[in-house]
């Protein structure tokens, strides 16, 4: 690969970009030590960069700094998981709730359209796994609560790491699809409180199938 260009954003946000998409796709593999010289010269950058941007990834949890032994992709454990699921749920049921009770008739009908996307995308994963973020983001823009987004962006970064172990697993595709249906019922409703709940139901369902 040829030296990257200094976009609009710092170099170091744009190198940790890219690692953050090897990260996500596997190509770096939770556990496997980063190779500051090969991946610095591959990017054709010096490694002062390249070790800003893995100050950044490791601020988010993707990455793990070691002593005198240099930076590694986190590996997720079974507690951590739990962790990040279980505040996804009080975040994002939150965020549901307020969406149920606040939201414009325009923002529902744009759900409702997010679903069905998430309904045609059932027969491919990746596909279904980005409209299924993409719903999750949109009720939280709409939310309007920018510290609570926040806070979920990096869950889910950390939660990527896992990324598709879940629906890999058999029914579980199916399963998330008759959740988002329940969570989008009670938005439909307006009823705040049963929107929490199946909110909450679709992290905990999804815990279960990602342990």
């Amino acid at each position: 690969m040829s030296a990257l260009s200094l976009a609009p954003r710092a170099l170091y946000e744009e190198v940790a970009e890219l690692l953050r998409q090897r990260i996500f796709k596997r190509e770096l593999e939770p556990g496997s030590w980063i190779d500051e010289l090969k991946i610095a010269e591959e990017y054709g950058i010096s490694r002062t960069p390249l070790r800003e941007a893995l100050k950044v990834l490791a601020a988010e949890g993707l990455v793990t700094m070691k002593v005198r032994r240099g930076a590694y992709v986190t590996e997720v454990s079974d507690k951590d998981l739990a962790d990040v699921y279980h505040l996804l749920s009080l975040l994002e049921s939150d965020a549901a709730g307020v969406v149920a009770e606040r939201g414009s008739d325009a923002e529902l009908e744009e759900l409702k359209a997010l679903h069905a996307d998430l309904e045609a995308s059932i027969g491919d994963r990746d596909a279904f796994f980005a409209v299924n973020e993409r719903f999750h983001m949109r009720v939280l823009e709409m939310a309007d609560n920018r510290w609570r987004m926040q806070m979920v962006a990096d869950l889910r970064k950390v939660m990527k790491l896992n990324r598709h172990n879940s629906l890999f697993k058999t029914g579980r595709i199916h399963e998330s699809l008759a959740e988002h249906q329940a969570v989008m019922g009670a938005l439909l409703a307006r009823d705040p409180a049963l929107t929490r709940a199946r909110m909450q139901e679709h992290f905990a369902n999804g815990l279960e199938a990602a342990a």
